[in-house]
């Protein structure tokens, strides 16, 4: 099976048997012409394990946003410009060249994560990938929750922080100010100027004062959405994940769990940074797929006997 994580500056591939041991993988910088690079990837890979396109049972691909199954487009994703056109995700059938399944890509780091990281044996966790973007996989009594139209954990647009949210079209209301780019802004009203987060981090690591204002002000902002998912799904571990999950947290995780503590009526959940990292969608998808392909296997074999 071909698992695939498709990000706005990596995309990341792995080529895995059905017992689950990689033969082949690569990540690279993601390029315009997405698809035909997934597709070049894809090819390559295959090769190198002595294989055709043929042997692939099954493609599972994570993506930002959520995969409209009638017109093929892909919604919430303003990371992926072009994609929320209809019919833009159906060219990933050009790189699977057989069944394929879309998946969220923050729902297959939680699903990364029970199966391979903190989430084992937590029947009801979430895990919160903070970034560019902003999301977050849900478990429930050990299994992944899509909600009626798979946009469940779509916390980017809970009504957290300052500011109208029809400022910033496109991007939820706690995305705009805990996301990357909010930070860097926050940081430039304040007088650092800064081109990334992790510039913002790094000088708050070396204690700039602005720069210990700027995260004190993502603490704030990251408790109180964790006080509703909290309210709501009574979680018993969060887990933390994202570029600035992993960049900043040993500055958020901390802080967090005591602000969140105040916020909210019982004991809170624990706060806990991801194990998995930056491997956590594709672990996501190899485990799905895996399953998946599995089965598809044994069917095939019935069917030939």
């Amino acid at each position: 099976m071909l698992a695939v994580d498709i990000g706005r500056h990596y995309v990341r591939l792995a080529l895995a048997d059905l017992v689950g041991q990689v033969v082949a993988r690569r990540d690279e910088p993601a390029g315009a012409e997405l698809v035909a690079q997934l597709g070049d990837i894809a090819t390559e890979l295959i090769k190198s394990a002595g294989l055709t396109r043929e042997d692939v049972t099954l493609t599972v691909f994570g993506t930002p946003g959520i995969h409209d199954k009638e017109t093929g487009a892909l919604l919430l994703a303003p990371n992926l410009p072009g994609w929320e056109d209809p019919g833009a995700v159906d060219r990933l059938a050009e790189v699977a060249a057989g069944p394929y399944v879309v998946e969220n890509d923050v729902d297959l780091a939680a699903v990364g994560e029970g199966a391979y990281g903190l989430g084992r044996e937590v029947a009801h966790f979430v895990f919160v990938s903070i970034g560019t973007g902003i999301g977050m996989g849900v478990v429930i009594d050990g299994k992944l929750y899509r909600g009626s139209r798979g946009a469940a954990g779509e916390i980017s647009y809970l009504p957290v922080g300052e500011g109208d949210p029809l400022v910033n079209p496109g991007r939820g209301m706690f995305e705009s100010v805990a996301g990357a780019d909010g930070v860097v802004a926050l940081a430039g009203r304040l007088g650092l100027a800064a081109g990334t987060a992790k510039e913002v981090f790094d000088a708050a690591r070396a204690g700039d004062p602005v720069a210990a204002e700027v995260v004190a002000a993502e603490v704030d902002h990251i408790a109180h959405a964790l006080a509703g998912v909290t309210a709501v799904l009574d979680p018993e571990l969060v887990v933390l994940g994202g570029g600035i999950g992993g960049q900043a947290g040993d500055l958020l995780a901390g802080p967090v769990a005591r602000r969140l503590a105040a916020l909210v009526a019982l004991r809170p959940p624990r706060i806990e940074l991801s194990s998995t990292g930056p491997e956590a969608v594709l672990l996501g998808a190899l485990a799905v797929g895996l399953a998946s392909a599995r089965d598809l296997v044994f069917e095939r074999t019935v069917a030939l006997v």
